[in-house]
């Protein structure tokens, strides 16, 4: 099982493999930068190199690097769309230095402009910012669609993938809160589901899960973490999750409302329903 957390950056890559080992994990995830914008931390390549070595001595899965909630590829404001297109250009240059794991990001808000707009704006972001010779696979995050938000359902996610030119470097992310918001029954229906995920985008596109329990029922369009087990989603549906022939083997990662504490307690929790 590839399990974590996300983690905080401030002190680099191996206190974050150091953090992520103190609570049973094997992989982690962080966000680049403020998760509200700003300037990334500079790199230090040896604490880069000294990560890179002992997350193989640990036997670590793919570590997911989070990309700030404030970068919006789809927003009407010109200047927005270019702090996203400059912000993921230069996250993506960074990801090179820890070669073949993987970026997500939310696909964003069209703001009143429709879906169809949105769509083709994220696309045109995503075409000026990929580049063939990456070694990153960038995710789609699967959202719950709150307000004008993109990538609510399977069918919005494919049409983005679609316009994309370098679609060989995107996969998906897929967030159980989020889904089970969009209205995706996860928790009655989830070989169903997984399902039609495979129909419409193709079940090699899932490279990743973001674990977490809900504080709102099926299809309520609203977006809020809850610790596993605590939520509406509850863990009899985690054990069948876990459990999965699809997504068993895929790096998860926890986003729940904790601290370290916490997350070794559900990191523990989920690794006890592993059958």
């Amino acid at each position: 099982m590839v399990i974590g957390a996300h983690l905080s950056a401030s002190k680099g890559y191996t206190h974050m493999l150091e953090e992520a080992l103190s609570i049973g994990a094997n992989t982690f995830q962080f966000f680049t930068r403020n998760p509200r914008g700003g300037k990334a931390r500079e790199i230090d390549e040896n604490d880069v190199a000294e990560f890179l070595k002992r997350a193989k001595e640990n036997n670590f899965g793919r570590i997911l690097a989070h990309a700030p909630y404030t970068l919006n590829c789809c927003s009407a404001n010109p200047q927005t769309r270019n702090f996203a297109r400059e912000t993921f250009a230069d996250d993506l240059k960074r990801m090179e230095y820890t070669p073949d794991m993987m970026y997500n990001f939310h696909p964003g808000s069209h703001v009143g402009q429709g879906e169809e707009v949105g769509i083709q704006l994220i696309c045109d972001v995503l075409n000026d910012v990929l580049f063939e010779d990456m070694t990153t696979t960038v995710l789609l995050e699967t959202m719950a669609g709150k307000g004008s938000e993109m990538g609510k359902s399977f069918e919005e996610l494919r049409r983005i993938i679609d316009g994309v030119q370098l679609s060989d470097k995107l996969g998906i992310c897929l967030d159980t809160c989020h889904v089970n918001d969009a209205g995706y029954d996860i928790v009655n229906e989830l070989d169903s589901v997984l399902e039609q995920f495979d129909r419409i985008l193709g079940i090699d596109r899932l490279k990743a899960l973001h674990l977490n329990d809900s504080k709102n029922p099926l299809a309520a369009h609203k977006d809020r973490h809850e610790k596993i087990g605590q939520g509406y989603i509850g863990t009899q549906a985690f054990e069948r999750i876990v459990n999965n022939k699809y997504l068993m083997n895929l790096p998860m990662f926890l986003e729940t409302p904790n601290e370290l504490e916490g997350y070794a307690k559900e990191i523990a929790l989920l690794k006890s329903l592993v059958k």
